[in-house]
C-alpha cells in the first residue's frame, strides 16, 4: 500500500505517541544504547505549543510515522520523527524529512534544526541527504541536582518583563531570538535568569530536556546549571566543544549520558557565547 502523508491533530496524539516511544526504544536496543525517556510524541496545537505542526504517515489509514515541528520562533524546532519499527525500509522516514523541509521553506522560516542521537548512523545519512548539514556535537548530561552557587551571580525566576533581554541576549549570541519559547517559559513561571550587577547575563527557559540557555559567559550557565532542583526529562544538553563548561559539569558529579549532534538546515549563525541548546537546538 502507498505510504501518504497529511497534517496531524489531536486526535492523533496517542498513536504518534505509542509509535515514538517503540521507535526510540527499538533503536536504542539496536545500538545496545539505554532507551531514556523521549517525552510526548507531537500533538497539533496541544497547550503548551500552540504552533505545534505535526507530519503524519499513514498506510491504509493506519499511522505509521510522524514528525514534529515547534514553530513559535523564526527557526523550526524538529522532531521528534519516529517511524514504527514494523514499517521501516519503506521510506517513510526520508518522506517526513522531505516534508519537513517543504514545510519550512513553504512558511519561509529561515532555517530548521534538530538534535541527532550520533550512535544513529542511518538517521545522520538520511538528515544528510535531505539537506542538513552537521554544526555542533553535543553531550546528554545527568545527575543530581548540585545545589551550587556561583559569586556574583543572582538567579530568579523571570517575568514576561524580562523576555524583550532575554531576546537581546539570545541575539547576541546567536543572531536570532527564541521569544516564542521564552514567552511561554514566562507565562509558566519556567523562565530562570541571571543577573550580574542588575543585568540579565543568562537565563533558562528549563535546563533540562525541552529547554534551551543563554549565557554571555560560562559563569552564567554555571549559575543555571548548578542553582535548579532537577534537570528534567532525560538532562539537559551541553555542546562538547565548550571544554570548560563540560569538565565543570563532570567535576561536579553529573554524568554524560550519550553523544548529540546539532544540525540545521538554511540560516545559521556560529554561535558567539555560551549555551545549552534543548532536544530541539
Amino acid at each position: 500500500m502507498p505510504v501518504t502523508l497529511r497534517e496531524g491533530t489531536s486526535d492523533d496524539t496517542e498513536a504518534c505517541r505509542a509509535i515514538t516511544s517503540a521507535a526510540f526504544t527499538a533503536i536504542a536496543q539496536q545500538h545496545n544504547m539505554h532507551a531514556d525517556a523521549i517525552g510526548p510524541a507531537p500533538a497539533a496545537g496541544r497547550s503548551t505549543n500552540t504552533k505545534a505542526h505535526v507530519i503524519v504517515a499513514e498506510i491504509d489509514g493506519r499511522i505509521v510515522g510522524s514528525a514534529g515541528m515547534d514553530e513559535r520562533c523564526d527557526i523550526v524546532g524538529v522532531g521528534p520523527i519516529t517511524v514504527d519499527p514494523g514499517e521501516q525500509d519503506r521510506g517513510v522516514g526520508r518522506m517526513l524529512i522531505d516534508a519537513v523541509v517543504a514545510r519550512t521553506a513553504q512558511t519561509k522560516a529561515p532555517g530548521a534544526r534538530l538534535m541527532q542521537d550520533s550512535y544513529h548512523s542511518r538517521s545522520l545519512v538520511l538528515y544528510t541527504k535531505a539537506g542538513f548539514s552537521v554544526r555542533e556535537p553535543a553531550v546528554l548530561m545527568q545527575g543530581e541536582a548540585l545545589n551550587l552557587q556561583i559569586p556574583g551571580c543572582t538567579l530568579r525566576t523571570g517575568t514576561e518583563a524580562d523576555v524583550k533581554d532575554c531576546n537581546l541576549l539570545c541575539e547576541s549570541i546567536h543572531g536570532v531570538h527564541r521569544g516564542g519559547e521564552v514567552e511561554s517559559a514566562a507565562d509558566q513561571e519556567r523562565l530562570l535568569v541571571v543577573e550580574r550587577d542588575g543585568r540579565i547575563t543568562g537565563y533558562s527557559t528549563t535546563v533540562g530536556f525541552f529547554g534551551h540557555s543563554v549565557g554571555e559567559t560560562n559563569d552564567d550557565l554555571k549559575a543555571l546549571i548548578g542553582g535548579v532542583e532537577a534537570f528534567p526529562g532525560s538532562g539537559f544538553h551541553l555542546p562538547s566543544k565548550n571544554t570548560e563548561l563540560f569538565q565543570w559539569c563532570l567535576d561536579n558529579g553529573l554524568r554524560m549520558v550519550r553523544a548529540m549532534t546539532l544540525l540545521s538546515i538554511g540560516l545559521y549563525n556560529e554561535p558567539k557565547g555560551p549555551y545549552l541548546p534543548s532536544i530541539n537546538y
